[in-house]
């Protein structure tokens, strides 16, 4: 049904359900879900009044009917899933609208960001699927998601627990990222590879905002697009939307032209907004789009496209490295990390993960080594293993769209690995090998190359995501090989027209000054159109040659990355040494391991409060202007706040062996206001704050004003911190703030939430208005030092 309806030229989904209950006497802290049971006529009603205005889909009341938003509920999420289900079936007999299983959010972070591990957050939504798909919901819909990861989760949960039509739309700010740094480019690939059949952007920004983005993302994807935008921007005063039904449904008009098909909207929208958003498409055509087709891969934050040379660091390979092969087999996790910061620190764009050694557990060791470097760097991976069910695993736990590294020729290799790389949206490496082993000639090599790519297709991997591997072989051993090489290259990307990649070294074993050939070897191979060589980026002859390749071909516009690279450096042709991590330098890096030991070095010559005052501090405010000023996002953040955690409490034994005094930098109360049960950013500030040295008092989330006046007396706080996210709550936020004062306890109050502003922080009486975590420590900084 829902495949039948998205051949028309525009689909309508409803309006907001939460603003529409708010304004129905929904009382503080209550959750939605449950009126499914307490008044399925509100619910009931809610839904006709869109149906009344030409929805073809409206969205059941599940948002957020999950294990962990409904612990503190009586009611199961099995119960509400079906209720829902019921009261929106129940109103859509007799018409052709379709009823949406809506799943928002779960609520907590996933890791590395928080403690809800990926396969925890699959079994959520899993539950969710099983329930929903069961009581008759015609398709699902994951909304308002921020994080990529979860959003990943939830695709693999819907796709393997059901067959409904899965759409997908996540919240994005201005600046086209989500909270958590994801870009829009990274969303549309990786979940176009996931195999959904439509996503977009909802919530978060009114039309106006939003349309520039859908702009952009018609580029990354030819599935359909969604766009469910809010009625405007919030007033925190009064709570309402600035935008009215008309100005809305003019602005939507735009979204036509940007090839967006599928329409409704979000909070503050109402039926007479989406009455007037069909009235306004009536005989408007869809623009065709202008997708831009090319092979990509990406981690949630970082996307590589290849459309030049792209470097692929070839060192997180136990082959032939002793000391990586020991690192893997006693899960030296820094070792390991430090291989992968040096690696794109030297100029890798895409890197390299195997994990191939006998004695252990390959497939939890891929799962480990692969969580482990994502927790640290945005570039992409390569998942690599001879193993089909390392590979699995390494596809599976990655977030973003990964390369497959590799099948073969071989029949029986390609019909166990290329259902894979379909499934997970992989890019995949294929061997021009076969069952007869690797041809001598040129010609062979092609025709495997051939079958490899027809298969691909055939599975419904598209030519663009496929990537052949000619193989270079020991030129020492067989001389002629490496010419047949590059002749098998030359004809794939005449005849074929696919990128190609190669383990450059390889060529070169055996012989001495092998730098020398691998040199010479790669740039002929760049010549007869080598795209993805895999290398050791640490090798700065290879390295040069690379950036030299991009400016000749006119890759590099006006030289700009050549110019950065070598400007004002001496030229060498040795390999690059590295030099021997600072604490800054570990910090920045989010390396927890090594900044706990490097802390404990430097407590054997200077005093802990230096450490904390002089190095600690001011690495984090450095942290946070990288932070403020787009350079790096939440993820790096909080990967750096926890590092120097590691440096606090090495420094925090110190002090306990040697002295009574305290580091800690005075007491905060952190809170969300009553009824609210949004707790992600105050949890992240909560991070940064503890990061900081401050002793951090959580009370939690919906928390009652005479609670924390009373907890602010008890324990003598200087600062309390107060958090809302939605226009209903900041009235709690407001009576909280008065009531502190009423106490005269002499305190500081600072307040955030995605709906305040300076100006009303100020009017309801708050001392501070921080707009973000880093801006909290500032606050924090400021109150008591």
């Amino acid at each position: 049904m829902v495949h039948n309806l998205l051949k028309k030229e525009f689909i309508f989904l409803d309006g907001a359900m939460g603003t529409m209950l708010q304004a129905s006497g929904l009382e503080l802290g209550q959750r939605p879900e449950v009126l499914n049971k307490t008044n399925p006529e509100l619910i009931k009603n809610v839904h006709k009044a869109y149906i009344e205005a030409g929805s073809n889909i409206i969205y059941a009341n599940t948002f957020g009917a999950n294990r962990h938003k409904l612990e503190e509920e009586e009611l199961s999420v099995e119960e509400l899933v079906c209720l829902a289900i019921k009261n929106a079936k129940e109103v859509t007999k007799g018409t052709d609208v379709l009823v949406a299983l809506d799943v928002g959010p779960i609520g907590t972070l996933l890791e590395p960001l928080g403690s809800l591990t990926f396969e925890q957050a699959y079994d959520i939504f899993k539950e969710i699927i099983i329930h929903g798909s069961r009581a008759g919901a015609d398709l699902v819909v994951f909304e308002t998601m921020t994080d990529l990861y979860e959003a990943k989760a939830a695709v693999l949960a819907a796709k393997e627990n059901s067959d409904l039509p899965i759409f997908v739309t996540m919240t994005f700010e201005e600046n086209g990222r989500t909270f958590t740094g994801c870009t829009l480019e990274s969303m549309a690939i990786t979940l176009q590879g996931l195999g959904v059949d439509a996503l977009g952007i909802n919530c978060s920004l009114g039309p106006k905002e939003i349309l520039p983005l859908m702009q952009q993302l018609s580029t990354y994807t030819n599935l359909p697009l969604i766009a469910k935008p809010n009625a405007g921007l919030p007033d925190p005063q009064t709570g309402l939307y600035d935008l009215g039904a008309q100005e809305f449904s003019d602005i939507m008009k735009d979204y036509a032209l940007a090839g967006v098909s599928i329409l409704g909207g979000c909070c503050g929208t109402t039926k007479d907004f989406i009455e007037l958003l069909i009235k306004k498409m009536n005989g408007l055509s869809c623009s065709p789009r202008k997708y831009n087709k090319m092979t990509r891969v990406c981690s949630s934050n970082e996307v590589v496209r290849v459309d030049t040379v792209r470097v692929i660091g070839e060192r997180i390979n136990p082959t032939g490295k002793k000391r990586f092969a020991q690192a893997i087999i006693e899960r030296d996790m820094s070792y390991i990390l430090k291989q992968a910061l040096e690696q794109v620190e030297a100029g890798a764009e895409i890197l390299d993960v195997n994990v191939g050694v006998p004695q252990i557990d390959e497939k939890q060791r891929m799962v480990e080594v692969v969580k482990a470097i994502q927790s640290i760097v945005t570039t992409p991976l390569q998942i690599d293993s001879s193993k089909l069910e390392a590979l699995e695993a390494g596809l599976r736990f990655y977030n973003g769209k990964p390369i497959l590294n590799s099948v073969n020729g071989e029949k029986e290799k390609l019909d166990k690995i290329l259902p894979l790389a379909k499934k997970y949206g992989a890019c995949i490496v294929g061997l021009t090998i076969d069952e007869d082993g690797i041809p001598d000639n040129a010609n062979k090599r092609f025709e495997i190359a051939k079958k490899i790519v027809d298969s691909a297709l055939s599975y419904g991997i598209p030519k663009e995501d496929v990537l052949i591997d000619c193989l270079a072989l020991t030129v020492s051993a067989k001389q002629d090989s490496c010419n047949e090489t590059l002749l098998a290259m030359e004809r794939i990307k005449n005849e074929i027209g696919v990128n190609m990649v190669l383990g450059v070294s390889n060529i070169s074993f055996g012989l001495p000054n092998r730098n020398l050939i691998n040199h010479s070897f790669l740039m002929l191979a760049m010549s007869r159109g080598l795209t993805l060589p895999i290398i050791n980026p640490n090798s700065s002859s290879m390295m040069d040659a690379i950036y030299a390749y991009r400016v000749l071909c006119g890759h590099d516009k006006d030289s700009q990355n050549y110019i950065e690279r070598y400007n004002n450096e001496t030229i060498s042709n040795n390999e690059v040494h590295q030099t021997e991590l600072t604490i800054e330098q570990a910090i920045m890096k989010g390396l927890e391991l090594e900044t706990a030991k490097l802390t404990k070095e430097l407590l054997k010559e200077l005093e802990p409060m230096h450490i904390v005052n002089q190095i600690l501090i001011p690495t984090l405010d450095l942290v946070g202007l990288k932070y403020e000023k787009n350079e790096i996002f939440l993820p790096q953040l909080i990967r750096s706040a926890n590092a120097s955690c590691s440096a606090f409490d090495a420094i925090k034994q110190e002090i306990a062996l040697t002295s009574s005094k305290s580091i800690l930098k005075g007491k905060i109360i952190l809170a969300t206001v009553y009824g609210d049960v949004h707790d992600i950013g105050k949890n992240i500030v909560k991070v940064i704050l503890e990061n900081y040295g401050y002793d951090v008092i959580d009370l939690g989330k919906s928390v009652s004003p005479q609670v924390i006046v009373d907890m602010a007396i008890e324990q003598d706080v200087s600062l309390i911190g107060l958090s809302a996210l939605m226009t209903t709550t900041v009235e709690s936020m407001k009576e909280t703030i008065e009531l502190i004062r009423k106490s005269n306890h002499p305190c500081k109050i600072m307040v955030g939430g995605a709906v305040l502003t300076q100006e009303y922080a100020m009017k309801i009486g708050a001392d501070y208005y921080g707009k973000d975590a880093k801006q909290s420590a500032d606050i924090a900084k400021e109150v008591l030092g």
